[in-house]
């Protein structure tokens, strides 16, 4: 099959080219946007990604464009994963065999655009991964492939990164094969369905009254979370200087301590902002 990217990440652009040539499909071009905004993503580093990979890239003006330019690529199905826009029904009709969605949940859970930073906000113990036919509604499209991912004790999508990848080509070839024979997919179960937005404005601040595990939670969920726009959190003054906590702990001997609601945080890293 002729197989046309949209995405925003470069490991995505990479994974997804090396494993649909070593399954016999032709990875075609990339439709893609300036970097996600995010701490670990360098601008353009995926167009980079397409182009070592001898593919095209264009790049739509407006949402309008995306359908024509998806035409010029001449898919036969579009993998997507990271692209901040909704795609447009047009664009969503133009390969014969559908768009095809990653979404690192286990949909319908945790619908919306920083699946895996709600879930360890919430305090989850396994997030998963789902291969689902997009559809006009955000991640509401039948699944073609799923699989659960237990969560460890990861702090950046460099540690995780990897593991998602790994469960993703697993999960690929059965995705792909339902799509190329015509399977609709597996319905969503819209009783279980919830969507989480970006997180609110008032949890960047770290509330030092919050049980010490609460707050490291908070930290750890703001390294794979992201809003738009306002303050990134997690954010806190510390000694008279303006710092975005990256790690903490409960417990253990490294680090400083700072009091909390029932004891004390670790904190292992900061980050001082500007003022």
């Amino acid at each position: 099959m002729r197989v046309a990217l949209i995405s925003q990440i470069p490991q995505a652009v990479e994974g997804y080219t090396n494993g649909l040539r070593a399954l016999g499909h032709e990875p075609v071009g990339l439709l893609t946007l300036p970097a996600l905004r995010r701490y670990d993503v360098e601008p353009w580093a995926q167009v980079e990604a397409a182009k070592e990979a001898g593919m095209d890239v264009v790049m739509p003006a407006s949402r309008d464009r995306v359908a024509p330019l998806l035409r010029t690529l001449a898919p036969d199905i579009v993998l997507c994963a990271g692209f901040p826009w909704k795609i447009p029904p047009d664009a969503l009709a133009v390969p014969p065999l559908g768009v095809v969605n990653f979404h690192p949940s286990m949909l319908p859970r945790y619908r919306g655009p920083t699946p895996v930073a709600w879930a360890i906000r919430n305090g989850e113990t396994e997030i998963g991964v789902t291969l689902h036919r997009m559809a006009p509604d955000l991640d509401a499209g039948p699944i073609l492939a799923q699989a659960p991912l237990a969560l460890g004790d990861e702090w950046s999508w460099d540690e995780l990164g990897p593991r998602i990848a790994a469960v993703v080509a697993e999960i690929l070839p059965v995705a792909l094969e339902r799509a190329e024979q015509g399977d609709p997919g597996d319905p969503q179960d819209e009783s279980a369905a919830e969507y989480q937005s970006f997180f609110d404005p008032g949890y960047a601040e770290i509330d030092w009254g919050q049980r010490g595990e609460e707050i490291v939670r908070q930290v750890r969920a703001w390294r794979f979370g992201f809003v738009p726009e306002g303050e990134q959190g997690a954010v806190t003054e510390l000694d008279g200087r303006r710092v975005r906590v990256l790690k903490a702990a409960v417990g253990g001997s490294e680090g400083f301590e700072v009091g909390c609601g029932d004891g004390t945080v670790r904190i292992l890293e900061t980050e001082t902002l500007s003022l």
